[in-house]
């Protein structure tokens, strides 16, 4: 009877009784995966459609069906506006990594925020929930290199291993420590990210100890605190008691900390990989919001509270060190393994390269502005012109959309990025936001690579725009350096040759690690 009645009733107002599920075409698995029951009514995606059109499609595609859902991604902003006019509270929206959230009036906040691309586990975090993130609690210790009777020791502590070279950090870690154990013993302190025992084995060479702690899971409502979450992340009191316990039972005098956040932990040295204040200070400049100068506050205000709590401090460069304003700061800069990144000659490819992990949120803001804004200028130019970019481990979680190009191929971690450079007839370094100096480009100055980089790319080097680098700050004279370079190999390689000079000059590991040990040597001075 109930079957009957709406039946009836459906047939009046003109419409099929079953409900149907709306989907656009790239959403198509997905709903006949949630929706098996209900019949599936495709819409196609078309670009730079308006809102209006794209509202009218729906319509005729509907004409007679009740509709359920509609299923609709939401960086189709005009087919997304279309489904809330048409179909309101029916509309089911998903993110590019297939998060999906039902809009409807009786959530409006959570629904604004996914609309605007929060991640659907971070709208439903609540400060007052403690029990979500899982925190490690203990160091485990593994053996290396023996300890030498008579040779001074000294710790690390860093977020992340030595190994493998997955990022500029640990490129640094990696030579710096290795050289500076000819003199010193070495304990390291840090947090495992899915490194297998041969990982852990290359650290064990050079250092005496290494302690892990498991890999945390940080749950909380990233503007909650007035400590910076980042600050948050790695830090619990038993893991502090135990470093603490730890380097008295060794009798290790120096305890040096790696990057900002992990300051919480005390010691007798703090590395700015980069002056953290200052790379959020830029990001409040290029799009202030409150979200923006409450981040700035944050770390400002931790950052230069660490500044004074340690003795010493280590900047990347002198522009680095003017920022931190401090009178204990001593300059040991990034470096490359000379004898590794040797210079070949150039293929005969248009091939540009682009190295840069996505876990390091610069260089996703790097990436989007080369293929939102550059490469739309290069495409049609050279039709044999192709992008290879490295973006370290699983970048997809980072930047979860496709390349906008074939010609543009997305990487993960590339463990010898060598042969790359020597396929590259440029090497780009898109930042638009940037602060420490970047490894990735003594790389390419080392393998003897011309470079097209914004001002922020290539701070703190020394290189000289048209000597050893050519700066370009807008898409249009990033997208015109890149086709001058391109056709001028005279200009390239005189680029390429000045930058390998200044690499050899002032950046090999065993002069850095000399003044990495030197400071040490100081602390041990009674």
């Amino acid at each position: 009877m109930r079957n009957r009645i709406k039946r009836a009733l459906f047939s009046l107002l003109g419409k099929d009784p079953e409900a149907v599920v709306l989907a656009a075409a790239p959403l198509a698995d997905t709903m006949r995966e949630l929706t098996p029951s209900h019949r599936l009514i495709l819409i196609e995606v078309v670009p730079d459609e308006p809102a209006g059109s794209a509202w009218l499609r729906l319509r005729r595609a509907c004409r007679g069906q009740r509709i359920a859902l509609a299923a609709i991604p939401t960086r189709e902003k005009a087919l997304l506006r279309a489904a809330l006019l048409a179909f309101p509270n029916k509309v089911l929206a998903f993110h590019d990594n297939l998060d999906r959230h039902h809009i409807h009036w009786s959530s409006p906040i959570a629904s604004l925020l996914f609309l605007h691309g929060v991640p659907l586990d971070r709208i439903f975090l609540r400060p007052w929930r403690k029990d979500l993130s899982v925190l490690p609690q203990t160091w485990r210790a593994m053996d290396g290199r023996p300890w030498r009777p008579g040779q001074p020791r000294v710790a690390v502590l860093s977020p992340y291993c030595t190994y493998p070279l997955a990022h500029g950090g640990a490129v640094r870690l990696h030579n710096l420590l290795r050289e500076a154990s000819r003199e010193f013993d070495i304990a390291v302190f840090a947090f495992e990210d899915g490194q297998t025992k041969a990982d852990f084995d290359e650290t064990l060479t050079f250092c005496s100890r290494l302690y892990i702690a498991a890999k945390p899971y940080y749950r909380e409502p990233r503007w909650s605190t007035l400590t910076p979450p980042e600050a948050c992340e790695f830090y619990t009191p038993a893991l502090h008691t135990q470093l603490r316990h730890e380097l008295a039972q060794l009798g290790i005098p120096i305890l040096q900390t790696e990057y900002t956040q992990m300051a919480r932990y005390g010691g007798d040295i703090l590395t700015e990989h980069d002056v953290t204040f200052d790379l959020f200070a830029q990001i409040h400049a290029n799009a202030p919001s409150l979200r923006t100068w409450w981040d700035l506050f944050r770390w400002r205000r931790f950052e230069q509270r660490a500044l004074r709590q340690f003795p010493h401090a280590v900047a990347m460069s002198e522009k680095d060190a003017t920022l931190l304003g401090r009178p204990n700061v001593a300059v040991i800069p990034n470096g490359v393994d000379l004898a590794r990144f040797m210079p070949e000659p150039e293929g005969a490819s248009r091939n540009l390269l682009f190295i840069g992990s996505f876990r390091h949120f610069p260089n996703v803001r790097a990436y989007r502005f080369f293929v939102e804004q550059v490469w739309p200028l290069l495409e049609n130019q050279h039709p044999t012109l192709s992008a290879t970019v490295v973006a370290g481990p699983d970048p997809h979680l980072y930047w979860p959309h496709p390349s906008p190009d074939p010609r543009i191929a997305l990487r993960g971690f590339t463990a010898d990025v060598r042969p790359l450079y020597v396929g590259a007839n440029l090497v780009l370094i898109p930042t638009v936001v940037s602060a420490g100096t970047n490894l990735k480009a003594l790389e390419a100055m080392a393998m003897q690579r011309a470079i097209v980089s914004t001002s922020s790319g290539v701070a703190g080097l020394g290189l000289e725009h048209g000597h050893s680098v050519w700066i370009a700050d807008t898409p249009q004279e990033f997208a015109a350096a890149i086709l001058r370079l391109l056709e001028d190999a005279g200009l390239r390689a005189t680029l390429a040759r000045n930058a390998r000079h200044i690499a050899v000059a002032k950046y090999g590991w065993p002069a850095l690690a000399e003044l990495q040990t030197k400071l040490w040597r100081s602390l041990l001075v009674p």
